[in-house]
């Protein structure tokens, strides 16, 4: 029986240890904590054996790092394998082959060898004449070096009882019935089943094994399409009258939900498994078809709930991360190798902030991607050698050895719960039919389908080995086959009146629901100015030992103590300290997470110090007293945009109660996550039921910076919102974006993503000299009780009865509009603000617009080009919905605002004339003169229309 053992194989010496990394804090920061290097010593007696035998000690190094290239693990090769290595002759170590050797402290095992020839075919067997073989000579650390060398050569000790044995055959013989019955019943669905790969669920029967013995209470597992139905219904208990029911044309979720849904291939499951008596919850991300997006969700699921379990850095002691949770991915051998955001994802392990203990990786190997050959996918020997960027040891496997398989998985997580560190298994197996199960993969790969096709299936293969050792009958073997395939048929029985059970709004999700459709909702965000006052000065306060940078404490901490005393000119920043403070204070936790947050990119948060003279960073938030004990952690990324938001995405579908917010350094620099965003974000609602209140903070703003760092593509977010033209919308839209113009806007709008009975993910045109402008400032008032966040800001600067002009903007834009009508003292013309673009504020409009009953011209004006921004978009919206009565017919309100609005209402539908820049192919010109001359003409042209 191969079983977990929690103790630490390893003699910890009690040297002073030196830390793994600094990272601006030896004393650690809410969600990293430093972890001291381990002290190891090669014992003494080795080391003499080694030094005595150099050259024999050679040739066992050169097989441990060399071995893996004579291994038998590729079940369907087309290539003559290679017979010879100079590397592993003898000879090339000057040893002759009846040279008496001594294997102690050169092998481990309890197989002895008497001379080099014994030895050489001792290594053999071990490094090459078996299913499974190793790569690890490159990792630096002499401690995993050895512990994966006494290990792996020691594996043939782990048997399997054949009673487990047993298991296993089961298991792979219900993923075929699987596959047969679907192709008997449904033979024209592209069901992508696991048939040529069935070994793999060996793997989870050993891991869900291992993770109980090791007390794990949570696995999450990123995983692709490929083999993830037969996975579900033989083992993580899936109904199979879901996927029936599913195919019958019916949803996967009950008649009552409003969902577009998605295919069986994207089925998820989120159980509470019983594993040798114990309960294991696992969970399964949903997966796009975007292979390999989902592992970054995986990751930052996994950390969420670390952190709700006070796992790692989030807990009181020292422990790593990953005491109580697990991250599993399997990877497609083509999608690891091709997809960049595999690399961004290694390069976040062991990364603070982004780590999860290490993470266990499968790379399911069916030796082609799409249709073509492995060797034509990628420039590397292996498909898996991505894992050695960060030194991650490496198992080749032969998917026709399911045992085998189970050993190496039992190895890979002892090492992972040793070391917490990523490790691989890489299993070269096959796929019988094409990219599904209705390609002819002869078309492109004639020679190698040609063995494929005339070969036996794993688990009829694996059967007829138990049946020969007298383990399992053909008639025992039958029987699981037909009992499966009976069960399959009672279950498709039961599809047409199979209701799916609630898979949504469940644990920590229970008090949440989805938003309103028809109405949208206030709520009242302001909260006393004295609770605001004292958390803004706790956001710069820090310990009298700190030497904080004298210009931070100049124009930072002393001109935020006077805002704040005088209760007025509270600009962007401090707007913001004091809604992430007061979440914190009422318990919540907030996450911010992008390049260089703590300071952020226009040096203009500074949520976290930094010692100038001993390097220790210094979070003041975190030290706040009072309240109930949110913290907030400030998350440096790698420069990368896919994968972190991804890992943020999966952070905030996992708790409703935080807060997590990604920043990108420059607006446009998201589209670097489009996957992200189109996959997930704005669409994992409605595919999945699936709910987040993730806020992206995109800066935006022409400043003269051309292209790449002026537009953060506000067009591109509102086409893929689903706001009507032709209706009014409600909160229910699937993502709401907002181009808040004051600081007190934003300090409202970060605040309500955690107040409302709903979650909606959040896009925000952040600014960039609004950050500093005099007059985007806000005052106490703003943010007392009975405030909150206003779809639209009118003009209070005007008479109503003397306007004929009425000019709508949105975001910063504003101010230079507003700049301009002072010069030309345009008293006549009404500037509006729309604050929240989606959804879109159509009610608020018509109020203010019921004030200017003599309005003559209605004007959009941005400074955007007329193909980008927001015009496309405000324009059949207010064409189609200003002029008509619309009310809503709901009174869910969270704010005492009265319930009728007054309607502005024309006889016709009103014109919107455009006023902006022309259209172009690029967001900015990049020629000075040219800016500066755009500047002016789009400021005075809309008062000259």
């Amino acid at each position: 029986m191969l079983r977990y053992f929690a103790h630490s194989e390893t003699k910890i010496g009690k040297l002073p240890r030196p830390l793994s990394r600094c990272y601006h804090s030896k004393k650690g920061v809410w969600g990293y904590k430093p972890i001291a290097q381990r002290v190891y010593q090669v014992a003494e007696d080795v080391r003499a054996s080694r030094n005595s035998q150099g050259n024999v000690y050679r040739l066992v190094e050169a097989f441990r790092q060399h071995g893996h290239k004579l291994a038998t693990v590729n079940p369907i090769s087309i290539k003559p394998s290679q017979q010879e290595l100079q590397e592993l002759s003898p000879a090339f170590y000057g040893l002759q082959t009846q040279e008496t050797v001594r294997t102690a402290g050169l092998l481990s095992g309890p197989q002895v060898a008497q001379n080099v020839a014994q030895l050489e075919q001792l290594l053999k067997d071990i490094y090459c004449g078996r299913s499974a073989s190793a790569e690890f000579a490159y990792v630096e650390d002499i401690e995993e070096r050895e512990w994966l060398a006494r290990n792996f050569e020691t594996l043939d000790q782990h048997q399997l009882e054949n009673s487990e044995r047993c298991e296993i055959a089961e298991l792979l013989i219900k993923s075929q019935a699987w596959d047969n019955f679907m192709a008997l019943k449904f033979p024209t669905v592209k069901r992508y089943g696991g048939e040529g790969a069935e070994s793999m669920l060996a793997f989870f029967w050993q891991l869900l094994r291992d993770s109980v013995q090791a007390n794990i209470e949570h696995v999450v597992l990123a995983m692709p399409h490929r083999g993830r139905t037969p996975l579900q219904a033989a083992l993580l208990n899936m109904r199979p009258a879901k996927v029936f029911r599913k195919l019958s044309g019916a949803s996967e979720f009950s008649e009552d939900v409003e969902a577009m849904s998605d295919v069986i291939s994207h089925f998820h499951v989120s159980e509470q498994l019983q594993v040798l008596g114990k309960s294991l919850n696992f969970s399964m991300v949903r997966n796009p078809s975007h292979l390999e997006a989902a592992n970054p969700v995986a990751m930052g699921k996994a950390r969420s709930k670390q952190q709700t379990l006070s796992d790692g850095a989030f807990g009181s002691d020292s422990q790593p991360f990953g005491q109580h949770v697990l991250n599993v991915i399997l990877h497609g051998d083509a999608a690891f190798a091709g997809q960049g955001i595999n690399q961004e994802c290694l390069n976040m392990a062991y990364v603070p902030h982004f780590e999860v203990g290490g993470s266990l990786h499968l790379i399911v190997n069916n030796q082609v991607g799409f249709t073509t050959p492995g060797e034509r996918g990628r420039s590397t020997a292996y498909t898996s050698d991505l894992a050695k960027s960060i030194q991650a040891p490496v198992f080749h496997v032969n998917g026709d050895d399911p045992e085998a398989l189970a050993r190496i998985t039992n190895l890979a997580f002892r090492y992972q719960r040793e070391f917490r560190k990523d490790i691989f298994i890489d299993l070269n197996c096959f796929r019988r039919w094409g990219h599904n199960e209705l390609d002819d993969p002869t078309f492109t790969n004639p020679l190698v389908y040609k063995i494929v096709h005339q070969r036996g299936s794993v688990p009829d293969l694996y059967a007829q080995q138990l049946a020969k050792e007298q383990v399992l009958s053909d008639s025992q073997a039958k029987q699981m086959k037909d009992d499966y395939m009976k069960y399959l048929g009672e279950e498709l029985a039961l599809a047409p009146t199979y209701e799916p059970p609630p898979s949504y709004f469940e644990k920590q999700w229970k008090d949440l629901q989805l938003a309103p459709a028809k109405d949208v909702t206030y709520w009242d965000t302001g909260l006393d100015y004295g609770l605001l006052h004292y958390i803004g000065q706790q956001s710069v306060a820090f310990p009298e030992d700190f030497n904080i940078h004298p210009h931070l404490l100049k124009t930072h901490v002393t001109n935020r103590l006077k805002k704040l005393e005088n209760g007025a000119k509270i600009d962007w920043s401090t707007a913001e300290a004091m809604a992430i403070g007061s979440l914190m204070y009422q318990g919540h936790n907030v996450r911010i997470s992008g390049e260089d947050v703590g300071r952020g990119t226009f040096s203009h948060r500074h949520a976290m110090l930094v010692d100038q003279q001993t390097n220790e960073m210094f979070i003041p938030l975190n030290s706040m007293e009072g309240g109930n004990g949110g913290k907030l952690e400030l998350a440096h990324s790698i420069l990368s945009e896919e994968a972190v938001l991804g890992f943020e995405y999966g952070m905030a579908i996992d708790n409703p109660n935080n807060l997590i917010i990604w920043e990108a350094q420059f607006g446009d620099f998201a589209n670097g996550a489009q996957i992200i965003i189109d996959a997930f974000i704005v669409s994992g609602e409605t595919k999945w039921m699936e709910s987040n209140a993730l806020v992206m903070l995109l800066p935006h703003g022409y400043d003269g910076a051309a292209s790449e760092h002026s537009s953060c593509r506000i067009e591109r977010y509102l086409q893929l919102c689903d706001s009507k033209e032709t209706a009014a919308d409600g909160d229910a839209v699937n993502v709401h974006i907002v181009n808040p113009t004051t600081p007190a806007q934003y300090y409202h709008v970060l605040r309500r993503q955690l107040a409302r009975n709903f979650r909606k993910p959040l896009v925000v045109v952040a600014p960039k000299t609004l950050l500093r402008l005099p007059a985007a400032t806000s005052t106490h008032e703003d943010f007392q009780p009975g405030t909150l966040f206003h779809n639209v800001l009118g003009d209070t600067t005007v008479q109503p009865d003397q306007v004929r002009k009425v000019i709508l903007c949105s975001g910063k834009h504003y101010y230079n509009l507003a700049e301009e009508r002072e010069k030309r003292q345009a008293y006549d013309t009404a500037i509006l603000r729309l604050e929240s673009l989606c959804p879109f504020p159509v009610q608020e409009l018509q109020a203010q617009l019921a004030q200017y009953g003599n309005v003559q011209s209605f004007v959009w004006s941005q400074e955007e080009h007329r193909n980008m921004g927001a015009w496309t978009f405000v324009r059949p919206r207010f064409e189609n919905l200003i002029g008509q009565q619309v009310k809503s017919d709901a009174t869910d309100r969270h704010f005492p605002l009265p319930t009728d609005f007054p309607i502005f209402l024309v006889s016709l539908p009103p014109q919107l004339h455009y006023s902006g820049r022309c259209e172009a192919p690029t967001p900015a010109t990049g020629i000075g003169k040219v800016h500066k001359r755009e500047v002016d003409e789009i400021v005075a042209a809309p008062f000259e229309l």
